[in-house]
């Protein structure tokens, strides 16, 4: 039994010949229009990234700002209306926030501030701002309402 082996690995010298005779290479322009496309996509990948890096950094701002503002009403809640009157009437409105291992708090801050809506009534604003990972000013704000007897007192007595 004989192999019958192609044209081309059986006389090596003329595959030599034909290959010379169809090879083909990519044109100048065809090689600019990849290196474009390819440079469009990691330029995209990149600014996905960063606006990633962003939204994340955001998220996580967002996520402590609320955390401190929450624990802060917390801690209001269980304080006596004279406590409150006494708070309100001091000139230091700034809330104490937590050091975190490994973040930068000295960009965070929160302030409240007090309203009296009526005699029995106050109206509690928290308000904490910080800079994000891109430099520019973010904010967000808590309010809630606190009642001399309780706010579900008021609501229930009052009509």
């Amino acid at each position: 039994m004989t192999r019958d082996f192609p044209a081309t690995l059986a006389n090596p010298s003329r595959s030599h010949l034909r290959a010379g005779r169809g090879a083909r290479a990519f044109t100048l322009v065809e090689v600019m229009i990849a290196a474009g496309v390819l440079v469009l996509g990691i330029t995209t990948a990149i600014l996905t990234l960063q606006r990633g890096f962003q939204a994340l950094d955001t998220a996580r701002h967002l996520t402590f700002a609320s955390q401190v503002m929450q624990s802060e009403f917390e801690r209001l809640r269980l304080k006596s209306w004279a406590q409150l009157q006494t708070l309100q009437e001091s000139a230091d409105q700034r809330v104490a926030v937590p050091a975190v291992p490994g973040t930068a708090n000295e960009s965070f801050s929160c302030v409240r501030t007090f309203r009296d809506v009526k005699a029995d009534m106050k109206e509690i604003t928290l308000v904490a701002t910080w800079r994000g990972y891109d430099g520019r000013e973010q904010r967000m704000s808590y309010l809630t309402r606190y009642g001399k007897s309780g706010l579900y007192d008021y609501f229930y007595t009052a009509h």
